[in-house]
């Protein structure tokens, strides 16, 4: 009875230990796609191009899925790494560097993950780590060095890529997760841990039976970077939008008709400003918004929601559209005509980028202002008592033309980071430029005010972070599009096009501007009864502050 007890005992015992080995697929491609960059950029044989990387995946991964326990794996990956040759001592790595780093990003901590992988190879991942490449990358470059952001180069281009062979698809997407993993410098910020993102990336990648459900599992992995300036681009996009007259924003979680294109089209649309739309074609709008929310790029929930309303208000067909909107307290069903791009094309107004308003206030429209008006500009302001800058457009590098009358003295505006091509992950702090001037000695006087919403982005809040430490200033509006830097395009083949930021922008405490946008000191939103009234209520708003 007692061999009988204790044969059962150790039979259970080693059933466990067996299922405690065994890896999901899943786990096991993710892990894959970890190793696979990780020696793209840290291995000296590889980090120079002497191997078709791309091919060497392909490779790798049959026998990857024939793998039935943490060790069988890690001996495919042992035997994969000592065929590349060799990784010489790196004299130079272990050199105490001079630089500040900032290392909220840095996380090889995976090496030694005990359920994936063996002591063995996590101790030759690290003396890679260890003994890393250091010299020119062969995969990417930073095209301005006194920026820093990556470009890629030396991939191929996939011209005709073959979506329906699985081992494509992985290849496309391990790619792409693995520039993030090594040169995003808001990877730190994503939503989902950017390690995670693999494992629920990896099944949909796996199940997609048609070409746009494999691009829509890219969208999806690219959205989960939480980057405004994250589009994404693929071969199965319609080639061709059509547009109704009326322009939308969602206020509050409702869409809202916020203007016309052009006047003449408004005239014969049966839809007025502030009506709320509640369905196109019988589909209710929340239901569209939730169908596309996960295919929609943005750093934060206002960024996300300029973009969302395009996925369901333009069509394909440019036949019209059955829309019910409230308006008031009455709901109508209307037909509404839709149009191509090019009629709703309006001419470009009169109005000069800039001019004085109530009571001596000047006001400045940044998206039309040029360099070459600042000079004009600022000489007709010297008298007013205040000037508003509207920012919710996109500038035109005027910043440092307009900080020279602002500012009394040279200041410190932003700092920033930007990838180590020689130990990828890490970044580096660096003092951003300066703004603001010695030489003028009539700087104006009065207060500043400046305008900013979601449409605030990139250069357009680098903008505001330079106007804003002039010495009387206010910033009104709402959260801008939190995404602030340089972008790096990257075509991943077969067509598939997406970008990130490329570099860290931060205020020069420190203080992140990634997501949460620019400093606000006045927090106003439009309403729908603001729409409904023609009122531009940040302006309002801009104008009393002007005058107090």
């Amino acid at each position: 009875m007692t061999k009988h007890v204790l044969f059962a005992f150790l039979l259970l015992t080693f059933q466990g230990i067996a299922k405690a080995q065994q890896i999901s697929e899943t786990e096991k491609l993710a892990s894959t796609a970890k190793i696979w960059g990780f020696l793209k950029y840290y291995h000296p044989q590889v980090a120079d191009g002497k191997f078709d990387w791309d091919n060497q995946l392909l490779e790798i991964l049959p026998k990857v899925k024939s793998a039935n326990s943490k060790e069988a794996l890690s001996e495919i990956y042992l035997n994969w790494i000592d065929g590349l040759g060799e990784v010489p001592p790196c004299k130079k790595c272990d050199k105490k560097s001079d630089e500040a780093y900032f290392d909220k990003n840095f996380d090889l901590t995976w090496f030694y993950n005990p359920d994936i992988f063996t002591t063995k190879l996590s101790d030759k991942l690290k003396f890679i780590e260890q003994n890393r490449f250091k010299g020119k990358q062969h995969y990417v470059y930073a095209p301005y060095k006194e920026v820093g952001n990556i470009a890629l180069k030396n991939e191929p281009e996939y011209k005709n890529l073959d979506w329906t062979d699985p081992y494509m698809r992985l290849l496309i997407a391990f790619k792409y997760w693995n520039i993030v993993e090594y040169f995003f410098p808001y990877k730190y910020q994503t939503d989902q841990p950017w390690g995670e993102v693999l494992l629920t990336t990896i099944p949909q990648l796996q199940s997609a039976s048609t070409e746009k459900e494999f691009h829509s599992a890219l969208q999806e992995l690219v959205v989960k970077i939480d980057d405004s300036h994250g589009w994404f681009r693929a071969p199965t996009d319609p080639k061709t939008y059509f547009w109704p007259a009326f322009k939308t924003e969602i206020l509050n979680d409702e869409l809202v008709v916020s203007g016309f294109y052009k006047d003449s089209l408004r005239l014969n649309c049966p839809l007025k400003k502030g009506d709320v739309i509640l369905a196109f074609d019988e589909i209710p709008v929340q239901d569209l918004m939730e169908d596309n929310e996960s295919l929609v790029w943005g750093s934060n929930k206002a960024a996300k929601n300029r973009t969302l309303k395009y996925c369901f208000v333009r069509s394909t067909k440019k036949s019209s559209r059955k829309v019910k909107v409230l308006r008031g307290n009455e709901i109508k069903e209307v037909k509404v005509e839709y149009f191509e791009v090019d009629a709703l094309r309006s001419k470009p107004d009169a109005f000069k980028s800039w001019k004085i308003i109530q009571d001596s206030i000047g006001y400045v429209n940044m998206g039309k202002l040029e360099r070459g008006d600042v000079e004009e500009m600022m000489e007709g302001f010297k008298d007013t008592k205040a000037i508003i800058f509207d920012i919710r457009n996109y500038p035109n590098g005027t910043m440092y033309h307009i900080a020279h009358y602002l500012v009394p003295e040279r200041r410190n505006f932003f700092k920033m980071t930007y990838p180590d091509l020689d130990y990828p992950g890490r970044f580096i702090w660096r003092d951003g430029m300066q703004c603001g001037s010695f030489k003028n000695k009539r700087n104006y006087s009065g207060k500043v005010v400046l305008l900013v919403n979601e449409n605030t982005q990139s250069h357009a809040e680098f903008t505001t972070m330079a106007l804003q430490i002039a010495d009387n200033v206010v910033t009104i509006g709402s959260q801008t599009a939190g995404a602030d830097g340089n972008v790096s395009n990257l075509e991943l083949g077969g067509g598939i096009k997406t970008s990130l930021s490329g570099i860290g922008i931060f205020y020069p405490d420190g203080t992140e501007t990634q997501r949460k946008g620019v400093r606000i000191d006045v927090e106003i939103h439009p309403t729908i009864q603001g729409l409904r009234d023609g009122r531009d209520e940040v302006l309002e708003k801009a104008l009393e502050l002007a005058k107090s």
